[in-house]
């Protein structure tokens, strides 16, 4: 069942740090987490995102070269969405280390017309505008793989710290839609998870500490850039 999203924020900015944990690391982070952080209201979530792409992968194969800037689009649900759900069509930018997210609501049908009619649009403001002029500027965006994976979101209650923990990340470039399953095949090893921090500044010094005892270090991973990877594996 798709979860219900009180006041969603339709603008971020700030830092994402991504680590790669394996079964022990989890734990001792989970661990030492206590006392200091707190899960949030929605506890452990199934989170779908199906990202957009041309034909050739203009996206992702961008993406994977590591630039400066780059760019995404994807339409995410909270849950197995149904047609009358809410959704979420999020544009997202990184540029020198900051990351930009900007989303508007909206459900499965309207977004379906927005990228197969030219003339229509999602939920009118600036946010709309930018994800028009997106869509007309690479235009031919098709679903082209489906992120999926069980999260667990940790907030710090006197601080801007926000850290999450993704499980059992998975894929799928088959059925791409948010209403059938939450299926798919893994992204990686049985046990490992995705740590990413997001802070709007520095890093709180003891969870750097944290880090460094649990010799969890930092790392580029991308869901959808793992994805296509494995699909050129896969066809090689």
């Amino acid at each position: 069942m798709a979860q219900t999203v009180n006041n969603p924020i339709a603008v971020m900015k700030r830092y994402e740090l991504k680590y790669l944990l394996n079964a022990e690391q989890t734990a001792y982070l989970k661990q030492r987490l206590e006392g200091r952080m707190q899960v949030d209201q929605f506890g452990l979530t199934s989170i779908a995102s199906l990202y957009y792409d041309t034909p050739d992968y203009r996206l992702i194969r961008a993406s994977l070269e590591k630039p400066e800037y780059k760019e995404k689009i994807r339409l995410r649900s909270y849950g197995l969405a149904t047609e009358d759900s809410p959704v979420f069509l999020e544009l997202k930018r990184k540029a020198d280390g900051i990351v930009y997210k900007r989303r508007v609501q909206s459900t499965i049908p309207q977004v379906e017309r927005f990228f197969d009619e030219p003339d229509e649009a999602v939920p009118v403001g600036q946010i709309s505008r930018e994800l028009q002029t997106f869509r007309d500027f690479y235009r031919e965006l098709t679903p082209a793989c489906l992120i999926i994976y069980d999260r667990t979101a940790y907030f710090e209650p006197d601080g801007d710290l926000r850290l999450t923990i993704d499980a059992n990340p998975r894929y799928r470039i088959e059925d791409l839609t948010l209403e059938k399953s939450m299926d798919g095949i893994p992204l990686l090893p049985e046990g490992w998870t995705i740590l990413e921090l997001k802070v709007q500044d520095a890093m709180p010094l003891w969870m750097a500490e944290i880090l460094s005892a649990g010799k969890i270090y930092k790392s580029s991973f991308s869901k959808y850039g793992e994805a296509y990877r494995q699909l050129l594996k896969a066809s090689a």
